[in-house]
């Protein structure tokens, strides 16, 4: 197959000069000059586009591009400076309308006269650098009309003067604005911003620091924030319609700064109306108005955090320390809940839930709720109380949610060992007497303690229920084993048996209890400790109850719910018709203080007075004479004779637990010094403090003379030593 030939083609010149007319480039110009001014006297009807595009292309063609377009310039120039005489002799109102018309039409010609030379703009302009066309229009008109000395500031003026006119409640031509915004933005950014821009910022921030400072003399702060937001809705608005959208944050960030910036310490401040009033009054729409105001000054929202935590630290103290307010702490309690339920209500409604607001509300409550020693045992108290009596008929949501506002009170608490120790006590109490409202609400919270601490935490507490289901059990047991053996009636006994280290027992609890109850509890011991081996048995009388059948002198008989000390002393008046104090103490041998408030529930109570007392007093003496009470009546049947006791701790009292709590830390202490010792073999004595801290915190906050006793008492077993040049180091000992 053969390749065919190349061909190669060659362009020849022209074999004989081309001469052009020498007045060409006059003449085509002249027509090209007529045809710009008929556009722009509105005569471009009778005009041939094709025949004036064709001559424009001919004369670039023809190398005479220069000469169009310098030719362009001064007939568009002249063009600019008689439009200009017809905008400045425009008066009044009628000057924006004559220089948006006039600008409408310098558009349309402008359009025309870039489609005539469509050929020059893509040629010469690009080959020699030129200003395009439409550009050289738009330049032309700004330098010619809008930055004319006799229209610039006219312009100006009226524009921020309509401005301010409408600010003020007047309806202005927003359509004309517009069209005259546009233009300024249209004929280059630079425009729009030197001769509109910031002078119309510069006249929005005097406006709005003089108006501010008239709102702040006439309004309360609502008010006031209402006007400001209404304001700052109006600046949108304005830029929405006829401004430039690039001027939003800027006038925006003017009204903030003049209106909220400037003035928050004086609105927040502001008595009877600021920030306290609202919180206090909780005034969730206010709020939340002045939260989304000052959301937009950088340090807005810290300085409304910064006022409420110090009124709610302020308010917290003041109910924390109040000593009328610690009488009852169930209401002491259910105070801190509500407040707490309040602020939460204002940050979930006004304040978006912001989390800073919602730490700080943390931190103050943790703040104020630790000023109080004894808010551990008070919680304790007001979950006892919870349990026992008040969620009595209570849906299970609404006891979950008791449960949580009371574990929320215990995440804030400093001391949750404090905590344990009492609630210890406390449930203790409610499973022995049988008086708790749910096992599902009790289990649920230790859950939830479990869930926030650890088992370690409630590994005892677990240990109370698990004894309490042991011991009906065994009871089981041993009631198979009486009926068997004994068919004569005597008393009915109820034991419970509990693992000592799982309950606050008390050591030395003694009581002489009545004989016939003595043979049945020797009968149990007998029962218990052949069924288990390796244990020994303590009798509690001092957490027991019993029912007694009693019938008074005019023949009313009721049942007597007592406690085990009530129940002995009581017994001893089947004997006897008058007994002394003394002699009932050597009877019974009750340690002294349980024996008085047994004896006073007896008989000081009204109502439940099944004892007289000679003389007739509040208060129990050792001179006192006890008689029963034959005119003793009840309505029930049943009475219940609660023994007379504080429902906080006596003094005393507060002290054995609080040295029962700094003996518990101690091996703590200890254990986790020897865990970051083991770990780090080499360690400074205060950053040992400051590990012990970090991990102990979930639970206490260790005393650092403390960590440092504990520290001096490892030393002394051996389990670390000091070294030898640094005496603040230490060396763990493996």
């Amino acid at each position: 197959m053969s390749q065919a030939k190349k061909k190669n083609f060659k362009i020849e010149p022209f074999k004989h000069k081309v001469e052009m007319d020498p007045k060409y480039a006059e003449k085509t110009w002249k027509i090209l000059e007529d045809a710009i001014h008929e556009i722009y006297n509105h005569n471009a009807s009778g005009l041939s586009f094709e025949e004036l595009y064709r001559n424009a292309y001919n004369m670039v063609l023809h190398k005479y591009g220069e000469k169009l377009y310098s030719g362009l310039v001064n007939t568009m120039t002249q063009h600019m400076r008689e439009i200009a005489r017809t905008v400045e002799a425009a008066q009044g109102g009628l000057f924006l309308e004559e220089l948006n018309s006039k600008w409408c039409e310098h558009n349309k010609s402008l359009q025309m006269i870039r489609d005539i030379l469509m050929y020059m703009d893509r040629t010469y302009v690009n080959n020699f650098n030129k200003t395009p066309v439409h550009e050289l229009g738009l330049n032309l008109w700004r330098d010619n009309i809008v930055r004319s000395p006799r229209i610039r500031d006219r312009l100006l003026h009226t524009l921020l003067d309509l401005v301010h006119r409408e600010r003020t409640g007047e309806v202005i031509n927003r359509g004309l604005m517009r069209n005259i915004t546009k233009m300024l933005v249209d004929l280059g950014p630079t425009v729009y911003q030197e001769d509109f821009e910031r002078p119309f910022l510069d006249a929005a921030s005097d406006f709005y620091r003089v108006e501010s400072q008239q709102f702040v003399e006439t309004c309360d702060c609502a008010d006031y924030l209402r006007k400001a937001e209404k304001r700052l809705n109006e600046e949108i608005d304005r830029v929405t319609h006829y401004l430039d959208a690039k001027s939003e944050p800027k006038i925006t960030a003017v009204v903030e700064k003049e209106v909220i910036g400037n003035r928050m310490k004086l609105l927040v401040e502001m008595e009877n109306s600021g920030l306290v009033s609202m919180l206090i009054d909780d005034k969730y729409d206010d709020l939340g108005r002045m939260y989304n105001m000052f959301h937009r000054v950088s340090t807005g929202l810290q300085t409304i955090r910064d006022l409420m935590t110090a009124h709610l630290r302020d308010t917290g103290r003041q109910l924390v320390l109040d000593p009328e307010r610690l009488k009852d702490p169930v209401e002491f309690v259910q105070r801190l809940l509500d407040e707490k339920d309040k602020y939460d209500k204002i940050i979930q409604l006004s304040f978006g839930n912001d989390k800073t607001f919602q730490n700080a509300l943390n931190s103050s409550f943790e703040y104020f709720i630790n000023l109080n020693v004894r808010s551990p045992e008070f919680i304790s108290l007001f979950v006892d109380d919870k349990l026992r009596k008040g969620l009595k008929g209570v849906s299970e949501e609404d006891v979950e949610s008791v449960l949580d506002k009371v574990m929320m009170l215990f995440r804030y608490l400093q001391e949750k060992d404090v905590f344990e120790k009492y609630y210890k006590q406390h449930l203790a109490k409610r499973l022995l007497s049988g008086r708790t409202v749910s096992d599902d609400a009790e289990r649920s919270l230790i859950v939830k303690l479990k869930t926030e601490c650890g088992y370690q935490f409630t590994s005892k507490l677990e240990g109370m229920f698990t004894d309490m289901k042991t011991s009906r059990d065994t009871m089981q047991g041993f009631n198979a084993t009486l009926a068997g053996s004994e068919t004569n009636e005597g008393p009915t006994l109820a034991v419970q048996v509990l693992t000592t280290g799982s309950w606050p027992t008390q050591s030395g609890a003694r009581c002489n209890l009545p004989t016939e109850i003595l043979s049945m509890c020797d009968k149990f011991k007998q029962y218990y400790l052949s069924t288990h081996t390796g244990r020994r048995l303590t009798w509690q009388t001092n957490m027991g109850t019993a029912d007694l059948k009693a019938t008074f002198g005019n023949g009313n008989k009721h049942e007597l719910n007592v406690s085990t000390y009530q129940m002995c002393i009581l017994c001893l008046f089947n004997k006897a018709d008058r007994l002394m104090y003394r002699e009932i103490e050597q009877a019974t041998d009750i340690p002294a203080s349980d024996l008085q408030r047994s004896l006073q529930s007896l008989a000081c109570v009204k109502g439940k007075n099944v004892l007289r007392k000679e003389p007739m007093s509040k208060d129990i003496s050792e001179d006192d004479v006890f008689l029963v009470n034959d005119k003793f009546s009840s309505k029930f049947y049943k009475v219940k004779i609660s023994t007379v006791v504080a429902q906080k701790e006596s003094e005393p009292e507060k002290q054995e637990t609080r040295q029962k709590v700094e003996e518990d830390r101690k091996p703590q202490i200890e254990a986790a010094i020897v865990r970051i010792m083991k770990a780090r073999r080499l360690l400074d004595h205060n950053n040992i403090i400051s590990e012990v801290t970090k991990q102990l915190q979930a639970r206490f906050l260790p005393n650092p003379a403390v960590i440092k006793k504990r520290i001096e008492s490892l030393i002394e077993r051996e389990f670390l030593e000091r070294d030898s040049v640094d005496r603040k180091l230490y060396r763990y000992l493996a």
